[in-house]
Parts: structure tokens; sequence; C-alpha cells
């Protein structure tokens, strides 16, 4: 086996133990707020601390990144913070410290820039769709196995114990990251902030940046907002409440790690976007109008096929005509920018619901994903003639 090879298969187990300890304690975590003594307020803020900072810090980081032209530290800072975080939470019993400290879980979350770039220099340049395809597909088992392993461990061995999983998640990780290979290659010519800057307003990312923030709010507003919430209505107990995620997510990973290879082939790049909003537009439309479990857990499979064509060549397209060393400032912008879909998409849905209806909400989503297949088939002939008239200049 050679060194890249090995290197792939190292970094896939770090990815995956990287977001496992980021997601162990995340089923218990408003409950266990709580039990501690927080009000609804509180909770809240503690569960949006962890996409605050992340918003605030990533164009940073992939600047500083890019300035530096390193990776790895930060890949081994991420699960460090992760770390901390756990123990934070474990070993405090107070809301403000839950909140500081879920906080500094987005600080690790934050580094997912570095690791998304470090990844696909793994692999050859006109394959860095493929990469990104692979690396989400990784990011939803290691999210996918925590919340299956987080929710088992509270039932049995209470809910501090999901947090000390997590610690252990990031130990682990940490230790198999001291051997992965930075695999950067230095460039003689300094690289200023200010050409660093300029990366964000390049044409084609700021195109799958806006479709990635409609993703995020349809999702966020949905599996992760308030269908969990409509799903008790319908009589849903604790443990069909945890096959809902799985339901989302089994989909997403396999259509995420297919989506630059099989999808692509068969459908091409501009219909393999416009269909995944088409399934998350759908996704959106049915959800309010499913009468039992299996038929939520249907829309919810349809949701995650939505997000695996969709979200992984977005990400990929946002570094595919960005020169190596500007990545991880693309990258940084492309990731803060989706964070706003996170925040928006629950308040505004809320805000609707609230005034003519959950249904309402839902239907709004779905209206973002008609718009999305709308924006996507612009972007996609757009980002195509880029990207040619990129491998033009270069050839």
């Amino acid at each position: 086996m050679n060194k890249n090879a090995l290197n792939k298969i190292l970094f896939s187990a770090v990815i995956v133990l990287y977001w496992f300890s980021l997601y162990t304690y995340v089923p218990i975590l408003a409950p266990f707020a709580e039990s501690i003594g927080a009000s609804h307020k509180v909770v809240g803020l503690i569960l949006v601390s962890y996409g605050f900072t992340q918003v605030l810090l990533r164009l940073p980081l992939g600047i500083l990144s890019d300035a530096l032209g390193r990776r790895k530290i930060f890949v081994i800072s991420g699960l460090l913070f992760s770390l901390s975080s756990s123990l934070g939470m474990w070993y405090y019993s107070s809301p403000l410290m839950l909140l500081i400290f879920r906080g500094l879980a987005g600080v690790a979350a934050t580094t997912w820039v570095c690791y998304t770039v470090l990844f696909s220099r793994f692999f050859a340049e006109q394959d860095s769709v493929k990469a990104i395809g692979y690396i989400n597909a990784l990011n939803f088992l290691g999210q996918l196995t925590a919340l299956l392993a987080g929710g088992t461990i509270a039932q049995y061995f209470g809910q501090r114990a999901t947090f000390i999983i997590g610690a252990c998640a990031g130990a682990v990780g940490f230790l198999l990251g001291l051997a992965v290979t930075d695999n950067r290659e230095i460039s003689e010519q300094r690289i200023t902030v200010k050409e660093l800057l300029n990366v964000v307003i390049e044409k084609t990312l700021l195109s799958v940046s806006i479709l990635a923030i409609l993703v995020q709010f349809i999702i966020f507003s949905n599996t992760f907002g308030f269908t969990p919430a409509f799903a008790e209505k319908i009589g849903a107990n604790d443990f069909q409440l945890g096959l809902l995620s799985a339901a989302f997510l089994l989909p997403g990973i396999i259509t995420s790690a297919l989506s630059s290879t099989v999808f692509e082939r068969f459908l091409g790049e501009r219909n393999c976007i416009s269909s995944g909003f088409l399934a998350l537009a759908v996704y959106s439309f049915a959800t309010p109008f499913c009468t039992s479990m299996g038929g939520l857990m249907f829309t919810q499979a349809i949701g995650g096929l939505g997000w695996g064509l969709t979200f992984p060549r977005l990400m990929g397209l946002s570094i595919k005509t960005v020169e190596d060393n500007k990545r991880a400032t693309a990258m940084g912008f492309f990731q803060g920018s989706y964070g706003l879909g996170i925040f928006i998409g629950p308040v505004l849905v809320g805000l609707i619901s609230d005034s003519w209806g959950l249904k309402m909400g839902y239907l709004f989503a779905a209206s973002l994903g008609v718009i999305g297949i709308i924006c996507s088939r612009m972007m996609s002939e757009e980002s195509s003639q880029t990207f040619r008239e990129a491998n033009s200049k270069n050839n």
C-alpha cells in the first residue's frame, strides 16, 4: 500500500472520529441542560452557540490556514477542542459552563474547513468534487453512529456518559491525526491577505454558497428542526425519534459517496444538483401531510437523497477552480455562508408557523427548494463554463 492510500484510510478514520466526538451527546444535550436548571431561553442559547462560533470563525480560519500553508495543525487542534469541550460539559454542572463548552465545540467544528481541503489533496485535482463526496459521506457516517451510540449509552449509563464517550473519540482521533501527512505544496510566492480576500468575490463561489444556504435552510428547519416535534404529535416514541435521523442520514451517506461517480455519470452535474433540490422540495412539501411514522421516515429518506445529490457537489464546486493555496479561504467562506441557513431556517420557519401554522412553514421551505431548482440550472451552466475557461488557461 502506497503512502497516499494509507493517508486516505487513516484520515478517513480521523474524520469519522472527529464527527463522532462532536455528535455523541447531541440527542441528550437539550434535556441535560434543562436537568441542570437551564431555562428554555438558555437552552436555545446553548444550542445556537455551536453554530454561532462557526459563522464567525470559519472564514478567518481559512484565510489563516492559506496564509500559513498548513492544514494538519488545525485538524488536530479541532480534535483537541472537541476533547476539551466534551470533558468540560461532563465535569461542570452549570448552564453557563455548558454554554461556554458547547461554544468550544463550535470552535472544533470550525476546523472542518481544513479537513475538507486536506482530504482533497490526497486526490488528483480533477477529482476534487469526488473527494468532497467521500468526505461528506464520512461526515454523515460519524454523525449517524454517534447519534445512535449516544442514545443507547444515555439509556443504559446515564446522560453524562455520552460526554465521556465523545471525549474518548476525540482523544483517539487526535492520536491518529498525528500520523496523517500534511501533504502540502510549498509555494515560493508569498500570498497576501488581500489576494485571499479576493477569492470570496469569485462568481462560482458566491453562487454555490447561496445554494448551500438554501439547502441548509430546508434541512435545519425540517429534520434537524421541527420534524421531531411534528413526529411526536402523530405518536412517535423516543426510539422512533432516533430513527428519524437515521432515515435521513443513511440515504445521504450512500448518495454522497456516489454523487460524483454513479449519479453524475448518468445525470450530469447540472441535473444532479437540480434533482437534489427537487427531492428537497418534495421532502418539505410532503412532511406535514404525513399521518404515520412510516410515511414520515420515507419523506426523511427523500430528504437525505436530496442532500446527498446537492451538498457535496456544491462544496466541491466551491474549491474546484480555486488555486490550492487559496482553497481554505474559499472553503471557509462557503462553510461560513451556509451557517446562515442553519440559523435563519428554524427561526423564520418558526415565525411563519406561529402566525399561519406549521404546515405553512414547511410549504415555505418547499418553495425554497423550487427556487433552488431554478437557480441551480442557471448556476451549473455558469460554473461548468468557468471550469472550462480555467482549464484552458492552465493548459
